[in-house]
């Protein structure tokens, strides 16, 4: 695993869980992470880590609407 190092503002009000949060949900929601790699990533279960995307605007239903909307064409 990599290691980062980032400079933040000190007006910026944001912690190192909600910073690394913020990170996991974005990777997840870009598709560069599973779930389960997210929540590791985070410090969470998998429970816990999907049960909180909704506060980030991700869903953990992580595909295109198009997929769906042939899976249920296909059903």
């Amino acid at each position: 695993m990599k290691t980062l190092t980032l400079n933040i503002p000190d007006n910026l009000d944001i912690d190192n869980r909600e910073l690394v949060m913020l990170l996991a949900s974005k990777l997840y929601e870009q598709g560069k992470l599973s779930l389960g790699q997210a929540a590791e990533l985070a410090g969470l279960t998998k429970r816990t880590f999907a049960e909180l995307l909704n506060r980030y605007n991700v869903s953990i239903f992580n595909f295109p609407p198009s997929d769906l909307a042939s899976d249920v064409a296909n059903a």
